[in-house]
């Protein structure tokens, strides 16, 4: 007769129950995997799959029973730190989302928007646009392994323990979304120049000629160069994805 005393059942929710919180917190907020056509079934049943294949190679802790303090404390703590992992991607993503909408501002797409059937929701065009290009990229260049070594090498950055997380590296991962902005920033530049261009171009011409309909002839002209311009930056748009997903992903694994 088989007999499991409650040190050995400890020892057993300490090795799969623990990481089964962090992994399902990264399936949970992470990009691809956090998008709404992605059923709830299938995220718990990767976490629980990774988590069979993860456990026996993360470094042994004490064992901690789940239905005591530091138990709970080690659950909230997993949890927290695998939203973190997941939302330093997800701000990749959002400033990437933010050049789009700023892009589209200014050519004058701000009030053009489809409905997403996924999200139920009103999409800006440029926005969407872009958004779905960097979704491609990232399955493109294996983001979505490299995410997954980096939650490996999580367990070892950030052990499971009940001493917490040293606050350094929160701000750490603050600091670091600031630089995910500023290069989502750098991708909408170069549309943002030309459309100041156009519209000092356009002001000076409604100075000359007063009679000339600025609204039937201003919108055809930004939405013209705008577009031009992302046609022209296409090839180079590319390149600056890669390193925006680069950059969250360097994120995770400092």
């Amino acid at each position: 007769m088989i007999t499991l005393g409650a040190g050995e059942l400890d020892a057993w929710l300490t090795a799969f129950f623990y990481p089964f919180f962090r992994i399902a917190a990264l399936a949970s907020t992470a990009p691809l995997l956090s998008h709404p056509s992605v059923p709830r079934q299938a995220r718990v049943g990767l976490a629980i799959l990774l988590t069979v294949l993860v456990a026996p190679l993360l470094p042994q802790i004490r064992p901690i029973s789940p239905f005591s303090a530091p138990g709970l404390v080690l659950i909230a703590q997993q949890v927290i730190v695998g939203m973190a992992l997941g939302f330093a991607m997800q701000v990749a993503f959002a400033a990437v989302e933010l050049a789009g909408d700023v892009i589209g501002l200014q050519m004058g797409l701000s009030f053009a928007a489809f409905i997403d059937p996924q999200n139920s929701e009103q999409t800006p065009l440029i926005g969407g646009f872009f958004s779905l290009t960097l979704m491609l990229v990232f399955t493109a260049i294996n983001g979505h392994l490299l995410l997954l070594g980096a939650l490996i090498d999580s367990f070892r950055a950030f052990p499971m323990s009940v001493e917490g997380v040293h606050w350094y590296d929160w701000q750490r991962l603050a600091s670091a979304g600031s630089q995910l902005f500023a290069a989502g920033l750098q991708i909408a530049l170069p549309v943002i120049g030309a459309m100041m261009l156009a519209n000092l171009a356009l002001g000076v011409l409604t100075r000359t000629a007063p009679q000339l309909n600025l609204f039937a002839v201003g919108f055809p002209v930004t939405l013209a160069v705008g577009l031009l311009m992302l046609l022209l930056g296409l090839p180079y748009l590319m390149p600056m994805l890669e390193s925006v997903v680069y950059g969250g992903l360097e994120v995770l694994t400092r």
